[in-house]
């Protein structure tokens, strides 16, 4: 047996034990935390961190049998100056010299013990190697080690083998168990940098009622009128106008708001970009911005000088330089907003006006991006004529559609109307419902849209043909009354036709809208916090479980605290998005080989190829630790993970029909395959196409500032006159426009060191072999499908690919190269 050889060795050394050599690769806290943006001097000592094995296999009787067997503590020595094969830049290896005897026999765990008074390192790997017939043996850590002074436990790391509940070894279940019990803490008190707790709080921190009526926000979650996952509870003390609101950050500590200690950024210099920039839009570049423009008003009134912002940019006076200058690093400025020494403000050509400066403007280009935009994920077929609403008539009257068939009649090539309906050539963007509730509150500001319905006809060559957009506002008299509408069908020539381009911008503001607050934010952000901090709360890092999913956590719960700090905290609208919060799971799972309607679905094809290969690469994974029905219903931490993530994370659905019961094998390959997907490539689809879609604004702008001209008006007239200045007095404005560049330039974009889909940034992630294998036919496959979605691309009768604007659809492309690519689907929700 193993272990009688691993004991052998150790009694022939003649002491009881062998001299082992492992090496430590950590990084130093003044390289990891601050990066170039903030220096510090760094005075880690290797001598004061000490390590200590915990036996796998032996009990310590000191300990009543529950815990394994502790070694001899041995400190950290000399840097290894030869480099390592596998040593990232900044990275930091020691060796140590640990006494394996019989006593431990086979290492299970490892004590970590940090004895500097206030040093920090990210401890990332621990190896000891060649122990006899097991060769080198991996920790994979990953997480801060602060002073001991600041933990009233050991910080314990295990080893790379996966066990379920009922298969750990003794020596290690007690080890087990008190992590989880760490990790969940007491839900009580204010959490601090260095704690590693997570806990559920509800959306009580987007308002800051001590500020004034403006700043008060609805608290989501927790209600029926209000549902909503939960995010990670940080413990802040209340405002004092409301005991009920999480107290607010001032800007200048924003980006230090609380999160486990092991889910903040800090891996690479980007993430310093991403949160000194976020913080550097709010407190420099917007305020200088502002204060210029409001003194000189700035309107676009030409495409041509909107253009002008990707040649030669937008050169502002020294002053405004000046100011922000003061407060935003020349890095940044350089780097993140392109304002270069000569004062100029540039922004680099978004992909939809690179090659073609026209092709976003045409009707076939308006339709594509429904199925191979940035949100592809809306548009539906057409189950019926007129389309009606969800929206309850005792309270909103009859909404249904006022489209009738003389509006579209004459362009369905030959078509009527029901037939075309059953036949499945029509299909709807419907904005409607989402946003009819909350207009009257929308349209009090300097905002004015509409709710829209836009109807489209699947044309014999795969593309879709815009039919007629529906437009509408809340009943004068009252909601009760139902909605006024009006409805316009496409032109090609004088007034109507400026006419028409403008009811596209309204459907483009409703489509931008929803899919921040939507698509983005609640499908993707929102919804899997919950899964982030139940896994850790319940599944061991020893849970095969947990080692699959872990990976696709990475940065999420960081990256959605920034932005209830800066993003979405004072936006005032984000309560539409609990309307639409529900049913996620369900309208995610979709086998592949179904029939698609449109068979040139760019977003569907390329992501029922992803859906069905991670579908395979988890249903093999699983397969191996859970051979019956019966392990998964056994499984205590599986159990128990399952049920807090339904009755606490996402505890306002718990009854929603569509949550399975976790009872089967196939329930469990179906809710990690839906939860990897998300986390994955739904995230991918609706993020990184930002800018290349949505940086040239008036494709996609994301506010409309008046109503729709009407005949006998100024606007009406300017329209007639100058389209192109109409249309632009009535879309997002030029500050906005800036800031909105700068801001989703800089949420599109790649960091140096991603980990994308098919890959993890530890190769000995786990030792079992089956595993590795699986995941490395999953690498290639994803290889396989990088090749597929290229072919097709290049196929000149999949005319949605590509499009007028002559930009092919990639966003579903597995890999990616650094910055803004339009393209590559990282494991996780990290920006």
């Amino acid at each position: 047996m193993v272990l009688n050889k691993i004991m052998d060795t150790l009694m022939n050394n003649g002491h009881g034990g062998k001299k082992f050599i492992g090496t430590v690769v950590l990084t130093k806290n003044n390289v990891i935390d601050h990066s170039a943006l903030d220096r510090t001097v760094s005075h880690f000592s290797p001598k004061e961190v000490s390590l200590q094995l915990l036996s796998a296999v032996h009990a310590d009787p000191a300990a009543n049998g529950l815990k394994g067997k502790v070694g001899k503590e041995a400190c950290l020595e000399n840097e290894v100056t030869s480099s390592l094969p596998s040593l990232a830049p900044g990275d930091n290896a020691f060796n140590v010299t640990l006494d394996l005897d019989v006593s431990v026999g086979v290492p299970g765990a490892l004590i970590v013990t940090n004895n500097h008074a206030t040093e920090k390192f990210f401890l990332k790997t621990f190896t000891l190697k060649d122990v006899p017939d097991e060769g080198d043996i991996h920790f994979v850590c990953n997480s801060w080690i602060y002073p001991a002074t600041k933990y009233d436990y050991d910080r314990v790391f295990f080893r790379n083998k996966s066990y379920l509940p009922s298969e750990t070894p003794e020596p290690l279940r007690e080890l087990r168990e008190q992590e989880l019990v760490n990790l969940r803490g007491n839900g009580k008190g204010e959490r601090q940098e260095w704690d590693r707790v997570y806990d559920y709080a509800y959306y009580n921190d987007l308002g800051n009622p001590d500020k004034g009526q403006d700043y008060v926000r609805q608290i989501l979650g927790g209600s029926s009128d209000f549902p909503y996952p939960r995010r990670g509870r940080t413990g802040r003390p209340p405002t004092e106008t409301d005991a009920n609101i999480e107290s607010s950050m001032s800007l200048i500590t924003s980006l230090n708001v609380y999160v486990p200690r092991d889910e903040r950024f800090g891996h690479v210099k980007m993430a310093d970009f991403l949160g000194y920039g976020l913080k550097s839009l709010a407190q420099g570049i917007f305020p200088a911005l502002e204060s210029y423009f409001g003194e000189t008003p700035g309107e676009f009134s030409s495409f041509e000088e909107v253009y002008d912002l990707y040649k030669g940019g937008l050169k502002l006076p020294t002053t405004v330089v000046d100011n922000i200058e003061k407060n935003v690093p020349a890095e940044l400025l350089q780097e993140m907003f392109k304002i270069d020494r000569g004062q100029f403000l540039k922004y680099p050509p978004p992909h939809v006006i690179k090659e073609n400066k026209s092709g976003w403007r045409t009707d076939e280009e308006f339709g594509r991006e429904m199925v191979a935009g940035v949100n592809p994920v809306v548009i539906r077929r057409l189950e019926e004529f007129p389309p009606k609403s969800t929206l309850d008539p005792k309270v909103y009257g009859d909404q249904t559609s006022k489209i009738i068939e003389d509006h579209i009649q004459s362009n369905l090539d030959g078509l009527g109307v029901f037939e075309a309906l059953n036949n499945n050539k029509l299909f709807i963007l419907d904005h409607h419902d989402s946003f009819m509730p909350y207009l009257r509150r929308i349209n009090s500001t300097l905002t004015k849209t509409y709710a829209s319905r836009t109807l489209l006809f699947l044309k014999d060559d795969g593309t879709l043909k815009p039919l007629a957009i529906e437009l509408s506002l809340p009943h004068p008299n009252g909601d009760q009354y139902g909605a006024v509408s009006k409805v316009y069908t496409p032109s090609k020539e004088g007034v109507e036709s400026a006419i028409w381009e403008l009811a596209k911008a309204y459907v483009a503001v409703n489509d931008s809208g929803y899919h921040q607050l939507i698509s983005h934010w609640l499908n993707t952000h929102a919804v899997i916090e919950p899964f982030v901090i139940a896994t850790n709360r319940q599944l061991s890092a020893l849970h095969p479980i947990h080692k699959l999913l872990q990976p696709h956590f990475r940065d999420t719960m960081n990256i959605n605290a920034l932005a209830r700090q800066t993003l979405i905290n004072a936006g005032g609208i984000l309560e539409i998005t609990e309307i639409c919060y529900g049913n996620v799971s369900s309208r995610s799972k979709s086998p592949h080989g179904l029939r698609l309607l449109i068979e040139d679905y760019p977003y569907a094809v390329d992501g029922l190829e992803i859906w069905s290969a991670i579908k395979s690469w988890v249903e093999e994974y699983c397969s191996y630790f859970y051979k019956t029905d019966e392990i998964v219903q056994k499984d205590c931490e599986l159990q128990a993970w399952w049920k807090e993530l339904r009755e606490v994370g996402h505890g306002d659905k718990k009854d929603e029909l569509w949550w399975n019961k976790m009872q089967t094998r196939e329930e469990l390959i179906d809710s990690c395959t839906i939860m990897i997907w998300i986390a994955s490539a739904l995230h991918a689809a609706v993020n990184f196409g930002q800018y290349p879609y949505a940086g040239f604004l008036p494709n996609r702008p994301t506010l409309s500032r008046r109503f729709m001209p009407e005949k006998g008006t100024p606007e009406y007239e300017e329209l007639q006159s100058d389209p192109e200045k109409g249309f632009l007095k009535t879309i997002t404005p030029l500050l906005q426009t800036l800031i909105g560049v700068s801001l989703i330039e800089v949420l599109s974009r790649h960091t140096s060191d991603e980990v994308y889909l098919g890959q993890r940034d530890t190769p000995e992630w786990t030792s079992e072999g089956h595993s590795l294998q699986a995941f490395e036919r999953f690498g290639k496959k994803l290889i396989q499908i990088e090749d597929n979605i290229m072919r097709r691309n290049n196929d000149v009768n999949l005319k949605n690919r590509v499009g007028p604007i002559k930009f092919p659809y990639t966003l579903l492309h597995p890999t990616s190269e650094k910055g803004v690519t339009a393209m590559g689907i990282p494991n996780s929700v990290s920006i």
